[in-house]
């Protein structure tokens, strides 16, 4: 299942293609734009997904002659989802001032560890897919992103997910140790207990972790009906193996997270009955987002993910038919997208 939903900022893609279009004549070469994920480790996939993305947009902005005549190049920074990586990338983008925007990070816990240097260094940044709600508040007004936060995700799952789709009302919580399950966990006990619904339990694990049968075995003595696996796809489909063999057989659920297909891969049979939200489906899709998929399909060999398609749609649009722009440096950039309409209740900082 999914929700359509996706809080996506009105006119947000436009801003960004925007800060692409105002380099012109600001730089000589090539229009540079950072992308920040995880291209190896245990999380590889996501930044696959990712790089389809950007890529299969970068290729029909230049084929079209680029913007305003400039072509766009991207510089890839491997952040591994992990903090400590994603300082150094921030760093090397932040120093770089031929990098005009960055498309990432991927991991909230990446994100948040970047935002810090983005801000010293006025450094616009657009996630594709940070969904922790704090990374606006770190950012003081340099982060931008086109998904939606946990803060609705999480109610959503509880208010939505778990007694309406599922019918149920006993959840077990497993959550990863960092800022994107911890922050999902919380949405969902507030939702939980607004809705309702019985958490019986929660167990916590580190990012890793390979055997999860201790904190199963205790989190099935409640005799739970369905299981959150709030967390990551790679140690979401261990724990789906493992509930199974000792006898769990309820469905399990998830968000964004577990939207992989590496997910079923590794989990094989164990996977099955599990649910997910994500902010893009193609077969409820538009009528372009349709025709995204298809383009996807045919460049790539495989059905396209919503990663895929928020870092595609993170810089969907530019201004080809707009005036030229008066805007030059990253300040600028940014104040132009602080302006752009945007939800009632998004908090907008000065420049």
């Amino acid at each position: 299942m999914r929700n359509r939903r996706t809080f996506l900022f009105a006119g947000l893609v436009l801003g960004l293609a925007l800060v692409f279009g105002i380099t012109t004549g600001a730089m000589a070469g090539n229009i540079r734009v950072g992308v920040a994920g995880p291209f190896t480790g245990n999380l590889a996939s996501y930044g696959d997904n990712i790089k389809a993305g950007t890529s299969l947009k970068l290729k029909e902005i230049n084929d079209a002659g680029g913007i305003k005549g400039q072509k766009v190049e991207l510089v890839w920074g491997d952040d591994l989802c992990q903090p400590k990586d994603a300082g150094t990338v921030g760093a090397k983008f932040g120093a770089d001032k031929s990098i005009v925007a960055v498309i990432g990070h991927v991991c909230s816990s990446a994100t948040l560890a970047a935002m810090p240097i983005y801000v010293r260094a006025g450094l616009p940044s657009i996630s594709a897919t940070s969904t922790n709600p704090t990374i606006g508040d770190v950012a003081k007004g340099w982060f931008f992103r086109n998904c939606y936060t946990d803060d609705f995700q999480g109610k959503y799952l509880a208010s939505y997910v778990v007694p309406k789709l599922l019918g149920k009302n006993k959840v077990a919580i497993f959550y990863e140790n960092n800022d994107y399950a911890i922050g999902l966990k919380d949405s969902f006990m507030a939702g939980a207990k607004s809705a309702g619904v019985n958490v019986t339990g929660t167990e916590a694990y580190m990012t890793g972790t390979t055997d999860f049968t201790p904190q199963l075995t205790k989190l099935l003595r409640d005799k739970p009906e369905t299981i959150f696996l709030c967390g990551y796809h790679p140690e979401g489909a261990l724990i789906a193996g493992q509930g199974r063999k000792l006898g769990f057989t309820g469905p399990f659920f998830g968000a964004d997270g577990i939207d992989n297909e590496d997910y079923i891969k590794i989990g094989g049979k164990a996977a099955d009955n599990t649910y997910c939200t994500v902010p893009f489906l193609a077969a409820s899709a538009s009528a372009a987002g349709k025709e995204f998929a298809k383009q996807y399909k045919k460049t790539y060999g495989r059905d396209v993910d919503c990663m895929s398609a928020n870092a595609y749609d993170a810089w969907v649009s530019w201004p080809r038919s707009l005036p030229k722009p008066a805007l030059t440096g990253r300040k600028s950039v940014t104040g132009w997208l602080r302006s752009v309409p945007r939800p009632v209740d998004t908090k907008v900082l000065p420049v």
